[in-house]
């Protein structure tokens, strides 16, 4: 299965923002890696620099290589609707990311590991898929057997599910995707219709 398996606090430096959650590296040197990366001096970036490095950045956010992401855009592109809102509804209804959003994994990496490892079911059935798209009514639960895992347990009383779109009871290990998100209840920094423009060439 592809995914990106670098060196996640070099991404981070490189955006100056947190891509993966907190990381001390990112405290500790607060500007982009390498032997320029502290320069007073920095180049200005054109304009398809900027659209390409805010795709970078929500395909990492998401943990979504190339291919996926260019069919996750034509697929919104094609919905009625605004292009980049759309993308970025598309991308929270994977169900790595709803896992992750429900706070039964507290990484999207540990979703899409507990994903993998057939620990999730979505309406009673077994997916072993991260990129499988949830739909309103959806229900995702913790197989019975994984309940007992360390990670799991955590879940079972913490308090993340505090989206609008989701909901996650810890005491049966259940939850429900209700609906996709408004673009005003997404807190992940994308400037979406940048990655619009820059499909649009």
């Amino acid at each position: 299965m592809a995914r990106y398996t670098g060196p996640k606090s070099k991404v981070s430096r490189r955006f100056r923002e947190a891509i993966f959650g907190k990381d001390k590296a990112l405290e500790r040197k607060n500007y982009g890696p390498g032997q320029h990366g502290n320069s007073r001096r920095r180049p200005k970036q054109s304009e398809y620099a900027i659209q390409l490095a805010e795709k970078q950045k929500a395909k990492f956010i998401y943990g979504v290589l190339e291919k996926q992401f260019r069919n996750t855009f034509n697929k919104a592109a094609a919905k009625k609707g605004i292009t980049g809102e759309n993308l970025l509804r598309f991308l929270e209804a994977r169900l790595d990311n709803t896992v992750y959003r429900m706070g039964i994994a507290p990484t999207r990496r540990s979703a899409r590991q507990m994903v993998s490892h057939c620990h999730i079911t979505v309406n009673g059935e077994v997916v072993n898929i991260p990129s499988y798209h949830m739909r309103p009514g959806d229900t995702i639960s913790v197989r019975e057997r994984s309940r007992s895992l360390e990670i799991v347990s955590a879940a079972s009383t913490s308090n993340r599910s505090r989206f609008n779109w989701i909901e996650w009871n810890g005491s049966t290990m259940e939850g429900k995707f209700i609906t996709y998100p408004e673009r005003s209840e997404i807190p992940e920094n994308i400037k979406e219709q940048l990655i619009v423009e820059l499909y649009s060439k």
